[in-house]
């Protein structure tokens, strides 16, 4: 029996050109802080690195600070830019309703040590934000906004939200957007966003695990999260981790993952699913999304035990984000997007991604009625 993965939009496999970058820098002897020579070349090497992400992420070398993973930029971004806001008197924090809990979670940490108030912009059945509500926040209550944060495409979903927009709303108060599942997926760039800032990730795209980016505007200064060596900025303290460093840089000028292909996988899942299953429920289908992801509710079933039974016919996949699993619980996003409980808990993830293949697809397809029919008959016990 075949091991099919498709849970790309957690982790996916590491690019071979980047395992054998990070590999050689491994071997490497060099503090890039220091000033000796060994130093010096460690930190031709991480500069080097940093250029080419700016050059994918369409901002400045001087922008990218780095960090250990996604959820540290966004922790960052999210207090820094509060803390900056909380000395000029804003103490407002306004995320989307359908954030990772790298967003969330620091929000409400916010709301509940340092006195910010949080207020969640819903969603429409789409999954797509709602501007006019905060059209309507902004032009009342702007002058107390310390930062908005909305991601640039959804962790469970793939629904692409219209930062572009937010911005332009904005005016003068900071955006923040959480990239972690758009970065190399989809056209992004930091400078056309307009954004103050932005998080992307290394994992997510065929580098290695444990390290990620802050992409943050040249002139923008933010309180520190860490404090030690000031290494970044100022902003990130903490000695550089040059091999991920190099290995990220180099996932992301590899040319390996192919949007079309991993798009035209998504579609013939899509399609064969609603032929063989026709009361399941694709969400955030009529809206636009990321090439990889798909979000199905399979009516009367739990989606807990339908992970089971996949991984029995060893398929991995998801109920959702792999930072809040081993937690049975309904997801956020559904419902924002008006799923009630019990439908939120009948839904699974699939996400393809490089190595995704159309075999992988059709054998997936092959099992998953009897998974669905099996899993129906278990709810009704």
């Amino acid at each position: 029996m075949p091991s099919i993965y498709l849970d790309h939009a957690a982790t996916t496999p590491i690019v071979e050109s980047s395992l054998i970058a990070m590999t050689n820098q491994l071997a490497a002897l060099g503090n890039p802080s220091s000033l000796h020579t060994h130093g010096r070349a460690t930190r031709k090497t991480l500069e080097d690195a940093r250029e080419l992400i700016a050059k994918e992420a369409g901002c400045l070398p001087s922008e990218v600070i780095f960090t250990a993973s996604g959820t540290e930029a966004n922790n960052i971004a999210l207090k820094g830019l509060y803390w900056a806001g909380r000395d000029n008197g804003k103490h407002l924090v306004v995320i989307s309703s359908i954030e990772h809990h790298a967003i969330l979670d620091p929000a409400h940490w916010l709301a509940t040590h340092e006195q910010a108030e949080v207020i969640e912009i819903p969603v429409n059945s789409d999954g797509i934000i709602n501007l006019d509500f905060l059209k309507e926040l902004v032009a009342a209550r702007g002058s107390e906004i310390a930062v908005i944060s909305v991601m640039h495409a959804n962790n469970e979903t793939g629904v692409l939200q219209p930062i572009n927009e937010v911005v332009a709303i904005a005016g003068e108060i900071p955006v923040h957007s959480d990239a972690v599942q758009s970065f190399k997926k989809t056209p992004l760039s930091f400078s056309q966003l307009g954004v103050i800032a932005m998080s992307i990730s290394a994992h997510k795209i065929g580098g290695p695990l444990g390290i990620g980016a802050l992409i943050l505007k040249r002139a923008v200064e933010i309180p520190s999260l860490l404090h030690g060596g000031g290494q970044e900025r100022e902003i990130r303290s903490g000695t550089l981790n040059a091999p991920g460093i190099v290995g990220f840089a180099t996932a992301a000028t590899s040319s390996h993952y192919n949007a079309v292909a991993v798009e035209g996988l998504r579609d013939r899942f899509i399609s064969a699913v609603q032929s063989l299953i026709p009361d399941a429920v694709i969400n955030g289908l009529a809206s636009t999304r990321l090439p990889g992801i798909v979000n199905i509710t399979f009516p009367g079933t739990q989606s807990d035990t339908l992970l089971l039974l996949m991984d029995a016919q060893r398929i991995s996949c998801s109920t959702g984000s792999a930072c809040s699993a081993g937690v049975h619980e309904a997801s956020h996003v559904l419902l924002a997007m008006g799923h009630s409980e019990i439908t939120a808990q009948s839904s699974l993830r699939f996400s393809f991604g490089a190595t995704s293949t159309a075999n992988d697809c059709d054998f997936v397809v092959s099992v998953l009625p009897d998974v669905i029919a099996r899993g129906r008959a278990a709810n009704l016990k």
